[in-house]
């Protein structure tokens, strides 16, 4: 089964809305469609351009796509439920035991609290969902109430991840507003993350590097 079946799945899909209605009615950003299939592509994007099989790259799009469902459950140790989850769907769906196994285990480390890069589809993953910051994923539309997590993503105007040329180093490349949020409210929520994310470039044989308004932090 390939990514755009499983993007098509209606089962799939309803818990993809669920999850993001609960997270909703908690305050998070946004955790539906466009967060998911961005997280999809990315992951893909990194495989592909290292030179990855093409079966490999369809799994870390699946494991993008399906990689917050947890969020349905609780949000409080949502990548393992996550997991749980999506064993019971792929197992119905007929995937094979190695490839469930890799898809559960890159969704069950993707949370930067107990996350591991176990495989280069689990550091893919992580790597996409944590740069995935941006002004649209705000659902509060009133500036003045806006908490530092509202603060930090409404600032960032632009967003890329790039592997180079050489393929020694990925790069997220961030623009921000100053006016909405400073750089240090972005450390202040995001260190771990971005910490998860070096150790996930380490385990593709990459170094990750952090810019911000052109000045390189990481």
């Amino acid at each position: 089964m390939t990514y755009e079946e499983i993007k098509t799945n209606e089962e799939i899909n309803t818990y993809i809305r669920q999850a993001d209605i609960a997270l909703s009615a908690l305050g998070f950003t946004e955790h539906s469609f466009a967060h998911v299939t961005l997280v999809a592509e990315k992951a893909g994007y990194i495989l592909q351009t290292l030179g990855f099989s093409e079966r490999e790259v369809e799994l870390a799009k699946i494991a993008g796509y399906i990689h917050d469902i947890g969020n349905l459950v609780n949000r409080i140790e949502h990548s393992q439920s996550g997991a749980i989850m999506a064993f019971r769907i792929l197992d119905h769906l007929n995937f094979p035991p190695e490839e469930i196994g890799l898809i559960i285990s890159a969704i069950g480390n993707h949370d930067e609290g107990t996350g591991v890069p176990v495989s280069p589809i689990a550091a893919a993953l992580i790597l996409a969902d944590k740069s995935d910051v941006r002004r649209n994923r705000v659902r509060n539309q009133d500036i003045s109430s806006f908490d530092i997590h509202d603060r930090v993503n409404y600032s960032v105007t632009k967003s890329e991840l790039k592997i180079n040329e050489a393929h020694t180093l990925i790069k997220l490349k961030l623009t921000i507003d100053t006016r909405y949020g400073s750089v240090m409210d972005y450390f202040e929520i995001f260190m771990q993350r971005m910490i998860l994310c070096r150790k996930a470039a380490e385990k593709l044989g990459l170094q990750f590097k952090l810019m911000i308004n052109e000045q390189q932090l990481i």
